[in-house]
């Protein structure tokens, strides 16, 4: 079998995920999925450059002995010893990214977002493509608190907003888990299209 002869097999690995113990299939990400990760991955790397902490995107994550296996969009590790060479990440990171789709948000901002906590991951953030918005959540006393949501607003809303309204919006927040790291959300949407 072959091109010669017209019959072309192919395989198309599918992610998934085990929560609970259970498949979760997980949809091919979006061209503004990928490119909000890309962005995020590289504000980790350029804060972390010289230091221990690395930013990962979606490597599997395995927080217990059991066959639960997560695949967050993009996880910060500090501990090297959590990283098992090829295989993953075992151990709770330190800061977790979920880029919401139609087919996992469900799951981003429920169980998993229960989970994450559960375990003490000390910073999630939740990221919506299509509102253009990232959640930061922060770990306190066991607890997610919801610590605000920043919007990016595309021109078009801009153009339509007061001066003063405009002065007002934040453009920028300080990541609560790494001293020094200042997030601008016009990195994080970098070439997101808006429609």
């Amino acid at each position: 079998m072959g091109f010669a002869d017209g019959n072309l097999a192919y395989q198309i690995e599918v992610p998934e995920e085990i929560i609970g113990g259970k498949v979760v299939m997980m949809a091919p990400a979006s061209v503004n999925h990928n490119r909000i990760n890309k962005n995020i991955s590289r504000i980790f790397d350029d804060h972390f450059r010289g230091k221990q902490c690395e930013y990962f995107i979606e490597a599997g994550l395995y927080l217990t002995a059991d066959e639960d296996e997560y695949i967050p969009d993009g996880m910060v590790v500090c501990d090297p010893d959590k990283v098992k060479g090829d295989s993953g990440v075992y151990g709770t990171p330190d800061l977790v990214v979920e880029i919401l789709s139609r087919s996992t948000a469900r799951y981003d901002k429920g169980r998993k977002k229960d989970i994450y906590e559960r375990f003490g991951v000390r910073e999630y953030w939740i990221v919506d493509p299509l509102s253009l918005s990232l959640e930061q959540y922060v770990l306190e006393n066991g607890k997610f608190t919801l610590r605000d949501v920043y919007h990016k607003y595309p021109p078009s809303v801009l153009s339509d907003m007061k001066e003063k309204d405009r002065a007002a919006i934040v453009t920028e927040f300080p990541c609560a888990t790494f001293d020094g790291l200042t997030v601008k959300l016009d990195d994080v949407f970098g070439r997101v299209v808006v429609k």
